[in-house]
């Protein structure tokens, strides 16, 4: 490719530097660490009737109110806590999504002793890769699959909220457990897209 041709995006990326960067560098690409892991599941359950690039200008306030994603720390906010997290600007300031993420905090780390990892968790939902998918354009996209209903209902059934099947599939599309990337997007072939 001519290095002066633009490169084609998932249109969803637009022109925001901070989206096409999160697109370019994140999105789709498959993660196995848990504090990340842990990070997208709050930050998805943040984004929850908002938009993506509200939850990305905010994150690194988030990462910084939430102790750097550390699920141990955020198990242990207390009610304290929570009244200082309400009036932290750089978040939003919901107080059922601030209340989830420290049910999920504890959640998360009794998933971590059962399966050893989150990582080892949820990528069973998908047999260890990730799904490759070949949508001609960002309409064919789902909401929701078979696949991030049942991660849903088995996070539920381990305590975890705000993980509704929808927020489950931008969750698996966040951490790389499924390529939604468009084929004309470049980043569809480099995270194993093929057709």
């Amino acid at each position: 490719m001519d290095s002066t041709e633009p490169q084609i995006r998932c249109t969803w990326a637009g022109n925001d530097p901070l989206y096409q960067a999160y697109h370019d560098r994140e999105w789709g690409v498959p993660l196995h660490d848990d504090r990340l892991l842990f990070e997208f599941l709050i930050l998805e359950g943040a984004q929850a009737g908002l938009s993506w690039i509200t939850i990305l200008r905010k994150r690194d306030a988030y990462r910084t109110a939430f102790a750097g994603f550390d699920p141990e720390t955020v198990a242990r906010f207390d009610t304290a806590k929570v009244a200082e997290l309400l009036t932290n600007a750089g978040i939003v300031r919901n107080r059922l999504k601030v209340a989830s993420a420290i049910t999920n905090a504890a959640a998360f780390l009794r998933v971590q002793d059962e399966f050893g990892s989150f990582d080892a968790y949820q990528w069973r939902f998908v047999d260890g890769a990730p799904l490759q998918n070949a949508w001609k354009n960002h309409q064919e996209i789902p909401a929701s699959t078979p696949v991030s209903e049942a991660m849903s209902r088995d996070l539920k059934k381990r305590g975890f909220r705000f993980v509704g099947g929808t927020i489950c599939y931008a969750y698996m599309q966040a951490v790389g457990m499924v390529n939604d990337h468009t084929v004309d997007c470049f980043r569809w072939r480099e995270l194993g897209g093929h057709g």
